[in-house]
């Protein structure tokens, strides 16, 4: 009798224990709506009553057994006990496996995997974004950007005129034999594109240098190189060739010519020059040329630039930033500051590609260069806005994207989202929009796709680079066909590689969304009466939860 209650006790307490609804949390990984997991948890509570039932029926036919069965029964009873005695075990290391399980999914509940919680954290902020209406984009378009714009044009006038005194200056102290050769200044980036509106405002020149004959740099971009880690691969090394190396090119490395022909491009009185005489900028015992040495040289060589011609302007020229070759600030008498950058740089062949040094900051070698494609990107835009409508919307897109952007910024620091990303989404969007939809009445809407785009880009954690590996580039951009046909940089790498960084240029680009109205109102001045109160939002939400 006693056995029997027992095992009765058993099954019941078994049942308790996995019942779905008292321990919901035994199963809360699963979702509760799903009808084939609720369907096999009751198929479970029922193949446990079963059980039960069973296991009554083999108690009431123990009871009802005749009682003069005594040899049999001294033999039952042994049965029991060990059949008790294993039971009990059972149970005891049943229920302890039971209670750690309990609290192993407790602890566990609290402590999402990466994908979770990345789309608990999506899920929290895509919702309720709103933008400037048509009229208030407008009005801040016309009060303030224009505005700016108007000064940057007096602003690269200036620059460009006293960058090229400072090279002109630069040249005369170079010795042609033993320094390196410093080219014409090349403008690129949003000043020079038109849609630079964050101040202050700052120019970016690039200045072409060479060795002296008969050195030469030979590039190595790892672009098209598959063996390098994607996360490189927009970075190169530039090779410093002597004179004795014989894959410069040139004919007169191949053919030996006569006594009376000389090269037009190589003399050969400048083989005589010995190393020692020559500072080639070299990293420590390599060939490799070294961006720390590219800036102490042409820091150096600025400043010796300088001291030759001051005594020209009525103003102060000093370093905006040692870390950088080229920060320069000019101050006037006034007050009136205008920054600027010039950035030596080596061209890549005889295309408009350049090696730039100390960009970005993070590289961590300093034989590593970056593969600038700004010239490129500029002839693009200026091309393609021919065919563009009047007054055409592209660069206030642009413009209004960078202002909110560094505005979100100042207030919650930088992130992995920055203006270059901005400017690859827009190239893209026009690409795959046709010219009439670039009117200036369609502000708003382009607006809203760009930001569209960007997020899905940023839930994707994959942004390709416009350049390279992009088969939709026009042919008059006239990109070396190598890049045009490589497998496509993803500029966003650093997402997959960086959580962290992840989730908080996800938490800037929702907060930026969110703040773009108030943020507008605030540039905006003497606004129309209701405008400020009448916000267009999204009539669809800005992004889906990911599957």
């Amino acid at each position: 009798m006693q056995a029997g209650i027992f095992k009765v006790c058993l099954v019941v307490v078994t049942t308790i224990v996995n019942h779905p609804l008292l321990f919901p949390n035994d199963d809360a990984a699963f979702p509760t709506t799903d009808d084939l997991i609720i369907q096999k948890l009751r198929e479970r509570e029922e193949n446990l009553k079963i059980q039960q039932l069973e296991l009554e029926q083999l108690l009431s036919r123990q009871e009802a057994a005749p009682e003069n069965e005594v040899n049999t029964e001294d033999k039952e009873v042994e049965d029991g006990s060990q059949w008790d005695l294993w039971s009990t075990v059972s149970m005891v290391i049943f229920l302890v496996i039971e209670v750690w399980r309990q609290d192993f999914k407790d602890n566990n509940s609290h402590e999402p995997s990466k994908e979770e919680d990345d789309q608990l954290f999506i899920g929290n902020c895509c919702h309720g974004v709103s933008l400037p209406n048509k009229t208030m984009l407008a009005i801040f378009h016309d009060q303030y950007i224009r505005v700016t714009t108007h000064d940057a044009a007096r602003t690269k006038e200036f620059v460009e005129g006293f960058a090229d005194d400072l090279l002109e200056a630069l040249r005369s102290l170079c010795n042609r034999d033993a320094d390196m050769e410093v080219e014409d200044s090349i403008c690129i980036g949003s000043m020079y594109e038109n849609w630079r509106v964050n101040k202050p405002l700052i120019c970016d020149l690039l200045v072409p240098f060479a060795p002296p004959e008969p050195y030469h740099f030979k590039c190595q971009p790892w672009v098209t190189d598959t063996s390098i880690d994607p996360d490189k691969q927009s970075y190169g090394t530039i090779l410093v060739c002597g004179p004795d190396d014989k894959s410069s090119g040139c004919v007169c490395d191949k053919k030996k010519l006569g006594e009376d022909m000389l090269c037009l491009l190589h003399n050969p009185n400048n083989k005589k020059i010995e190393n020692k005489d020559v500072n080639l900028l070299c990293s420590k015992n390599t060939n490799y040329l070294d961006t720390d040495q590219v800036m102490k040289w042409f820091q150096t060589a600025v400043t010796k630039a300088w001291s030759r011609i001051s005594h020209k302007y009525e103003f102060e020229l000093t370093f905006n930033n040692l870390d950088t070759p080229g920060a320069l600030r000019v101050k006037f008498k006034s007050g009136k500051v205008i920054s600027f950058n010039i950035t030596p740089v080596v061209q890549y062949e005889d295309s408009d590609l350049y090696f730039i040094s100390h960009f970005p900051p993070e590289v961590s070698s300093s034989v590593h260069w970056t593969l600038s494609f700004a010239v490129y990107e500029r002839r693009f835009l200026k091309d393609f806005a021919k065919n563009l409508p009047d007054n055409s919307c592209h660069l206030g897109c642009l413009q209004i994207m960078t202002f909110l952007h560094s505005k979100q910024c100042h207030l919650t620091g930088p992130t992995g989202l920055t203006t270059y990303h901005l400017k690859t989404v827009l190239l893209h969007l026009l690409l795959n929009c046709p010219y009439s939809d670039w009117g200036n009445v369609m502000l708003e809407d382009r607006l809203r796709d760009v930001f569209k785009n960007l997020e899905k880009c940023l839930l994707e954690k994959k942004l390709h680079h416009f350049m390279v590996g992009n088969p939709k580039l026009p042919e008059s951009v006239k990109l070396p066909e190598h890049f045009r046909v490589a497998e496509p940089l993803n500029l966003f790498r650093s997402f997959v590689l960086n959580r962290e960084l992840y989730q908080k240029t996800l938490s800037m680009f929702y907060e930026m969304l969110k703040n773009a109205t108030v943020v507008i109102n605030e540039y905006s001045l003497h606004l129309p009466v209701g405008t400020i109160n009448k916000n267009s939002t999204l009539s669809t939400p800005l992004c889906s939860q990911p599957a």
